[in-house]
């Protein structure tokens, strides 16, 4: 079988028993590809030809190309996922990755808005009219659980319980997990709600909305994209008056900094955050030594 047959398996092995989202499956495919068509330009066209050379030949290439760290790292680790499953499907003797350099790049830390900065990018939006109550609540309710944009905008209504005050996120793998919903945001959801069941009641043109599944949706009960919610963000970023204007990822870095500043233990934010490693978790207490180390410059009589 060619390598774009093999590759073709593998996607269809990381849909069904993995349960990846469309946009992971697409980037796979793509850094797969590209791999394939250099090996077979360069004379592999069966998996046992796959070795060490040619692998890191391909990333010679991709150097070349002028591909960044990141983007070549990411490229590396698609194709390892490929070759330890052709090792798996004993079409391969060894795994000639394990041996392959991964490329280093500084790892840029996260920045956070501050508290002040959270409270006035919440507070921005309209709350007279149903738009700016539904804006406020996603707002509030992203940072409140540290959601990603597209967990966020893909909620439902039966995905938050406000009599226990809980949030059922489904994130990368369609892995559920809950998170505990502040009070703040929980009477901002509430309010939205509320005008929304009001607006619903009077029909017109908002009836095609008012049978919608979604937390957050359109005027056609359609669930909101990514891409809008960035929209808002900047917005209300704008409006806030934010020296640098803020994008939906920060809210999440915001609710993972500020716990662990005020106490929290890194296991616990690693739960509500959804990360399957620990590790990934980690980079949030770079930001919380800086804290640190302000605090004892402005307190400690001899700093």
């Amino acid at each position: 079988m060619t390598l774009d047959g093999l590759i073709d398996q593998y996607l269809d092995h990381l849909r069904l028993e993995r349960a990846l989202s469309g946009h992971t499956l697409q980037a796979y495919a793509c850094d797969l590809s590209r791999f394939a068509s250099f090996a077979e330009e360069n004379g592999c066209t069966e998996p046992a030809t796959l070795d060490l050379g040619v692998l890191s030949a391909w990333q010679a290439s991709l150097g070349r190309a002028g591909l960044g760290t990141r983007s070549a790292a990411r490229h590396l680790s698609s194709v390892r996922g490929f070759l330890r499953f052709l090792l798996r499907e004993g079409l391969l003797t060894e795994d000639p990755s394990a041996l392959a350099a991964r490329p280093r790049s500084g790892r840029r830390l996260p920045r956070a808005l501050s508290e002040d900065e959270m409270r006035r990018l919440i507070e921005a939006p309209d709350v007279s009219n149903l738009r700016g109550l539904r804006d406020r609540a996603m707002l509030s309710l992203g940072y409140a659980c540290g959601l990603r944009a597209s967990e966020l905008v893909g909620l439902k209504l039966g995905d938050i319980d406000l009599q226990r005050g809980v949030v059922a996120a489904f994130g990368k793998g369609s892995k559920r997990r809950l998170v505990p919903l502040g009070e703040v945001a929980l009477d901002h959801v509430q309010a939205y709600l509320a005008a929304r069941r009001e607006r619903d009641s009077h029909g017109g043109r908002a009836r095609a909305a008012a049978g919608s599944p979604y937390l957050f949706g359109t005027a056609r009960g359609k669930p909101l994209t990514r891409q809008t919610f960035w929209k808002c963000v900047r917005k209300y970023a704008g409006i806030a008056g934010l020296r640098r204007l803020a994008h939906p990822h920060q809210l999440r870095h915001s609710f993972a900094t500020h716990l662990l500043v005020h106490g929290a233990d890194l296991r616990s934010v690693q739960t509500m955050l959804g990360h399957a490693d620990v590790a990934t978790t980690e980079i949030y207490t770079h930001v919380t030594r800086e804290h640190v180390r302000d605090a004892h410059r402005r307190s400690h009589p001899r700093a």
